[in-house]
């Protein structure tokens, strides 16, 4: 409710772009704003949106930041999801390890500077033309390392969270901070078990909880159930438990996810592999 997205045309390359505005109706939203912009130039890398361009447009007593950002075609991860749900289908083993990889790729950068993305989520995930992935959507991103060392730090982080990070899709930690800590880039782990889980299944593990109004922060901190199938396999199913472990201490790194991940995708076409 902060933002828009315009389709725009380049004048000089007629190149199609999407042009994000952000509502800034204070100075500290127009931190924010810049904030967001600070985070898009820690990276070029293929599996984060890139920012093109950006500047601040005053309106009247108010400002608007505007963000260059490519036009991606395929549109977000969600629409697919949703897509598919409706044709009756889900999303194929391989597929689902494809867009996971390319997911992982992008945490990957972000963690190695020492940040967190901090609101993974599918509408925050785009697929480009060949169906690599794309995050975006860098304003909730902050240090990966954030150590809490009283009940007034825990409580800030906390109020934070609630705002900034997508309840359905929150780490279990986020929800009562406690007031000695250290709240790290895990917390993405968690949001990606829930994105790994809506392409499996078609919907986020705790969206139906939310949409019910029941308690997503009670949810949470039971363990994981998953619908019956044969659909996946016990290898991928496996991965996502990692991933949905409540206590952040126990879940893998996006590194070691990678590890796990690189032994379940098949070997590239021609490739000889040697089974042990």
């Amino acid at each position: 409710g902060f933002s828009y997205v315009d389709l725009v045309e380049g004048l000089r390359d007629g190149c199609f772009y999407a042009l994000k505005r952000i509502l800034c109706h204070d100075k500290e939203d127009r931190q924010a704003a810049l904030h967001e912009v600070e985070m898009h130039g820690l990276f070029d890398h293929p599996n984060i949106l890139r920012l093109v361009a950006h500047c601040m447009v005053e309106k009247g007593a108010k400002h608007e930041a505007w963000l260059l950002l490519p036009y991606v075609k395929g549109g977000t991860l969600w629409r697919e999801v949703e897509a598919l749900r409706e044709k009756g289908t889900f999303m194929p083993e391989q597929r689902i390890l494809h867009i996971l990889h390319g997911i992982c790729r992008g945490l990957q950068a972000i963690h190695s500077k020492g940040y967190a993305h901090r609101d993974l989520k599918p509408t925050n995930v785009l697929l480009d033309e060949d169906d690599q992935p794309v995050l975006m959507d860098l304003g909730s991103m902050n240090h990966a390392r954030i150590e809490v060392s009283n009940s007034r730090e825990a409580m800030a982080v906390q109020d934070w969270a609630a705002q900034r990070c997508t309840i359905s899709y929150r780490a279990p930690e986020l929800f009562t901070v406690p007031s000695q800590c250290v709240i790290d880039e895990r917390t993405d782990i968690w949001s990606l078990g829930c994105v790994l889980y809506c392409m499996m299944f078609g919907e986020g593990p705790y969206d139906a909880i939310f949409q019910k109004g029941d308690s997503v922060a009670l949810a949470v901190q039971n363990p994981l159930t998953l619908p019956s199938t044969t659909r996946y396999s016990a290898a991928l199913q496996r991965l996502l438990f990692s991933m949905m472990t409540v206590n952040p201490q126990e879940r893998p790194s996006i590194n070691e996810i990678l590890h796990q991940l690189e032994g379940l995708q098949p070997a590239p076409a021609g490739q000889d592999t040697t089974q042990i």
